[in-house]
């Protein structure tokens, strides 16, 4: 994988409140998802080349799966990451 430079993006959502606060604030699930979405389409005409996302559970019990991570290459890289 190639090092970061100046023409990469790098966003991040942290959620400070469990996400059953969020699901009945907002009604879903998925807000922070969506609003990483969000952000990725803004930088979508600026030359990217790839995207991709990355949940950390900050909380996870020990020996159990902490993180998730999704790559893909290409002009509609956002589109092709899993839908909200």
């Amino acid at each position: 994988m190639e090092t970061l430079k100046h023409e990469c993006g790098v966003a991040l959502v942290r959620l400070f409140k469990p996400q059953s606060y969020y699901e009945q604030k907002y009604g879903t699930q998925s807000y922070a998802l969506n609003k990483l979405y969000l952000m990725m389409e803004k930088q979508h005409n600026r030359g990217q080349e790839g995207a991709g996302i990355a949940c950390v559970n900050m909380d996870a019990p020990v020996g159990t799966e902490y993180m998730f991570r999704e790559k893909a290459l290409g002009k509609d890289a956002i589109t092709s990451l899993p839908a909200s």
